[in-house]
């Protein structure tokens, strides 16, 4: 089994192992590919043999990623419709999404 760990970011939850490209929610602040991302906010980590469970989070525990890209995910449609009254809105939205890879668990 190999090392994974469970982080937040952006109001989610993310299983993370060593090596995994992430596309997660947008991510404060300018970024250029090569920069370093630390997640501090690490809910579970598993080394295969120990579970350890934050509360909610594990203190001195972290995950280091490397910033690849930023990159807007397909479009959906968001549409309001009352019937008999004439009335319907239709509107597009792009959510824009970080591309991170998983670098350390530590």
């Amino acid at each position: 089994m190999k090392e994974f760990a469970v982080i937040e970011t952006g109001g989610k939850q993310y299983r993370v192992s060593e090596g995994d490209t992430v596309k997660i929610e947008r991510l404060p602040g300018e970024h250029k590919a090569g920069d370093k991302i630390t997640f501090d906010k690490v809910l579970l980590t598993d080394n295969g043999k120990d579970t350890e469970l934050g509360a909610p989070y594990i203190e001195k525990a972290k995950v280091v990623g490397s910033f690849i890209e930023e990159g807007k995910a397909k479009k959906i449609d968001v549409i309001k419709f009352k019937s008999k009254s004439r009335y319907n809105k239709k509107r597009g939205h792009r959510q824009i999404f970080n591309t991170v890879k998983i670098e350390s668990l530590k």
